[in-house]
């Protein structure tokens, strides 16, 4: 179905910025090149310019890319500002980003993992 990133197996943000003028195939090299990744997985990665106020999310859907983009009218997404790197997000952290919040919230209850012993 066009567009259902529900199905999305891991959340990639771009930190920095990425020049937005990159379509598909540019963003594609940015995956590849900049942060050894397949971007034919069924991964979302998502990019920001430097205003923060625009965002692009490539996503591979098995038989073609979608390019989604969002452009704020008023505010700014609150983007890591980290190096030029891949992060990988919860579906948690993509619904605050995308609700003007910063992923990195002091107060979250943080998931605990338990190693497993034998």
């Amino acid at each position: 179905m066009l567009g259902d990133i529900s199905k999305a197996e891991q959340i990639y943000i771009a930190t920095g910025y990425t020049d937005m003028r990159k379509s598909i195939d540019g963003l594609c090299a940015i995956v590849q090149q900049n942060f050894q990744m397949n971007p034919f997985q069924k991964n979302l990665f998502l990019f920001s310019g430097r205003k923060h106020d625009r965002l692009k999310i490539l996503y591979w859907e098995g038989d073609g890319f979608l390019l989604l983009y969002k452009r704020l009218e008023g505010g700014k997404f609150q983007w890591p500002k980290d190096a030029q790197a891949a992060r990988s997000i919860s579906i948690q952290e993509f619904r605050w980003l995308l609700e003007g919040l910063s992923i990195d919230q002091p107060k979250a209850v943080k998931k605990v993992t338990i190693a497993k012993v034998i």
